[in-house]
């Protein structure tokens, strides 16, 4: 039990920390990494080096997502595109039901997209929205978080969703079908049902991506040219992952066609797009753009260390052998293997933070219970996957990111977005017994 109470040991120092001795969240993680590590029994340079690897690892992809989606969101929310986009949003919607437009977004924007994209692609229309309307900043951006989670956790093709689904066998057609049937009350519950909750807390996004004063209608930019720049990372994946299926595998369009998919490369067409559309053609000066560009990424300097941090964390729990043990642990139960798999993804992911590395490892240690007679492959695609998005806490950088853009303390960031998190999975998990009735 030592390793469990390191542990727990160490996520309470962290939460003591940040919230009673006030130190920044990064330094505050790598000293709880050093703690762990050397709890753990892990020498002081192999603490470090799972500290650089998984500090490195985090943000080899999130660097260049999170640098090019602020700047994306800075175009669009200066040049007034998110302006038009939630005037378009509130007119077809009403101010009623903003959320679910928001929400419907959200999970169309989901199911082709990794979450940091998606969510850095989308909280500057968040940010608009909440400001023209007057409503609450939670009561319309939760929604739209609870669907990139859903789909991130839930659907392939998303890499976790994807690869235990490899791994189990699992039909992916099916696995998408059946996890729509979970995922859409998922996201109605834990989205525009319960945001109106947490109208109470005051949350204030980023001024750098709240863009400038209204603008009038006449100096917009058109509605069109608003969606199809704000969602052109979106576009690209999308056309990327339907002409996987048109074009002759090998040849040389479908290389290129696949290239475009990656969402890194995407993301950087997006942006050189968005220069052009909502800066250069509406008289804007390159170096005027660039200014603005410049300032957005200064903005998130802070986001991507405390991530950084969260990586570095992960990455002891799961040298020091963490995650086995709570695997072992929980698999020689007698438990529903539906139950077993989403309870065991559910505790690494509280201890380790990553849903991908929850995920993945649950799946490797109930794989001879997927694979056994009276057991749907599928099913327990979706019962880890809602398992691995269970109370997300400090040791997650979703926390983080939601944290930060949204501007709220860590007490705030625990009453919604842990709540969000948890509800998304305990549904999650309801939903697949409901259905395995019927499977």
């Amino acid at each position: 039990m030592l390793p469990l109470l390191i542990v727990i040991t160490g996520v309470i120092l962290l939460l003591l920390l940040i919230t009673v001795f006030k130190l920044n969240a990064f330094i505050s993680f790598s000293l709880v990494c050093l703690f762990v590590g050397l709890g753990m029994g892990l020498s002081l340079d192999t603490t470090i080096d799972a500290m650089k690897k998984g500090m490195g690892d985090t943000l080899g992809l999130l660097v260049l997502i999170l640098g090019f989606g602020s700047m994306l969101g800075k175009l669009v929310a200066d040049s007034g595109s998110a302006q038009r986009i939630t005037n378009a949003l509130v007119k077809a919607f009403g101010l009623k039901k903003i959320h679910w437009a928001l929400m419907l977004t959200g999970f169309i924007v989901g199911i082709p997209m990794f979450y940091s994209v998606g969510f850095v692609i989308l909280v500057p229309i968040v940010f608009t929205v909440a400001a023209a309307t007057r409503l609450p900043l939670l009561f319309v951006g939760l929604p739209m978080l609870a669907s990139l989670s859903v789909t991130h956790g839930y659907l392939p093709p998303h890499p976790a969703p994807t690869a235990i689904a490899d791994m189990f066998s699992a039909d992916l057609g099916k696995t998408m079908f059946l996890g729509l049937l979970v995922a859409i009350p998922a996201i109605v519950i834990a989205g525009p049902i319960l945001s109106p909750r947490f109208k109470h807390i005051q949350a204030k996004p980023l001024e750098d991506f709240t863009g400038q004063a209204p603008l009038k209608d006449e100096e917009l930019p058109s509605t069109f040219i608003s969606i199809v720049t704000a969602l052109m990372p979106v576009i690209l994946i999308a056309f990327s992952g339907i002409s996987f299926y048109l074009v002759p595998k090998g040849s040389t369009i479908h290389g290129v066609l696949q290239g475009i998919g990656n969402p890194v490369f995407a993301m950087l067409i997006s942006v050189l797009f968005a220069i052009y559309t909502l800066g250069i053609r509406r008289g804007k000066k390159i170096g005027e753009i660039m200014n603005g560009l410049t300032h957005a990424i200064s903005s998130i300097a802070m986001i991507l260390l405390i991530l950084a941090g969260a990586g570095g964390l992960k990455e002891i729990l799961v040298t020091s052998g963490i995650s086995d043990y709570l695997g072992d642990l929980l698999s020689q139960s007698q438990l529903s293997p539906l139950f077993l798999g989403w309870l065991i993804a559910a505790v690494i992911r509280v201890a380790v933070g990553s849903a991908t590395v929850a995920g993945m490892t649950a799946a490797g240690i109930v794989l001879p219970l997927a694979t056994s007679p009276g057991v749907s492959p599928e099913l327990m695609v979706l019962a880890i996957g809602s398992g691995s998005l269970m109370l997300s806490h400090v040791n997650d950088g979703g926390f983080w990111m939601f944290k930060e853009y949204f501007n709220l303390s860590v007490k705030e960031t625990l009453m919604t977005w842990t709540v969000m998190e948890t509800t998304i999975s305990v549904v999650g998990l309801i939903g697949i017994f409901i259905v395995s009735i019927f499977v």
